[in-house]
């Protein structure tokens, strides 16, 4: 034994992680397949309906959407890139990451706003949970492929559980971010009126953070992109698979459309996400011409003035 040894002995933390991660094998095992059915089927499900109609009928419904919240060029490009994708022959591996992605930032999102809201409405839950996001954003992401792989094996699941944990820590942060930007003068306001914390909560806090909340889900959409790659290395099925592959077997051409697909992907979502999340910025999106057109159409309110007064 080392003259450090004696001073400083190990600390075996990796042994108790691995007793923690089999403590929750045992025991939460029925919670496990729970989630890992709910996920299967919901993934798989999601999946057959982007696979129902032809793929250039679905490049023209997502090119729509462009369209009606951002702009007529989004909406082009996206047309143009999903039809490469389609050329590139790497269509159902696209749909399976959109789905992956999908449901991993529904799930994120679900778990993130409530904490979020928890975070900046209660400075001591705030101070827990910091420290954990910290933690959560600074770990590499394979390391969350373990703990996926020791609950589920591998395949699709793992994948989705990977994504969700490594994606969830800007969705709260920017939660209680917009939050706790509200003015205070603004909650004063609604405190005087007699709102409950709830009605604050619900009608004047969480419609002022929503431009900075839809900036975290859109960090959650990008970061669950990213995982989602990675988690080709436990046997998910997408383009991260594809990328996985395209390592493992030098084939640089597979590689390549694989990578062009996720950036295809990546630019729509953060296009689109971003467009929900500040639509003033898009005046030319058909969502902001027919409220345009319905406020030209709307007459104007007639104001009445009092009549003169009759001279005696």
């Amino acid at each position: 034994m080392s003259s450090t040894d004696a001073l400083l002995p190990r600390i075996p933390v990796g042994t108790w992680v691995d007793t923690a991660f089999d403590w929750v094998d045992d025991n939460l095992g029925v919670l496990l397949d729970l989630f890992r059915d709910v996920m299967t089927v919901v993934v798989e499900g999601l999946v057959d309906l982007l696979m129902w109609p032809p793929p250039l009928v679905l490049v023209a419904v997502l090119a729509l959407l462009a369209w009606v919240v951002a702009s007529w060029r989004l909406a082009v490009g996206t047309a143009l890139g999903l039809a490469l994708v389609v050329s590139m022959g790497i269509w159902l591996p696209a749909m399976q990451t959109l789905a992956l992605v999908a449901v991993a930032t529904v799930v994120a999102v679900a778990i993130a706003i409530p904490v979020g809201v928890l975070a900046a409405r209660n400075d001591a839950v705030s101070a827990v949970v910091r420290p954990v996001l910290d933690l959560m954003q600074t770990m590499p992401g394979f390391v969350y492929l373990i703990p996926a792989v020791t609950f589920f094996s591998i395949g699709l699941v793992p994948g989705i559980f990977a994504t969700i944990i490594f994606a969830l820590p800007p969705g709260v942060r920017l939660t209680e971010l917009g939050i706790r930007q509200v003015d205070r003068e603004t909650v004063e306001a609604g405190e005087s009126f007699g709102a409950s914390p709830w009605q604050i909560l619900r009608g004047v806090q969480l419609p002022l953070a929503v431009p900075t909340i839809m900036a975290g889900v859109n960090q959650v959409i990008m970061l669950a992109l990213s995982m989602a790659v990675i988690a080709g290395f436990t046997g998910a099925d997408g383009l991260g698979k594809l990328v996985v592959e395209s390592i493992a077997r030098l084939n640089t051409p597979l590689g390549v459309e694989a990578g062009l697909g996720v950036v295809i992907l990546a630019i729509y979502l953060d296009r689109v996400t971003a467009a929900l999340g500040d639509p003033g910025r898009h005046p030319r999106s058909l969502l902001a011409l027919a409220r345009a057109r319905r406020a030209a159409a709307t007459p104007a309110p007639t104001t009445t003035t009092a009549p003169a007064a009759t001279p005696r």
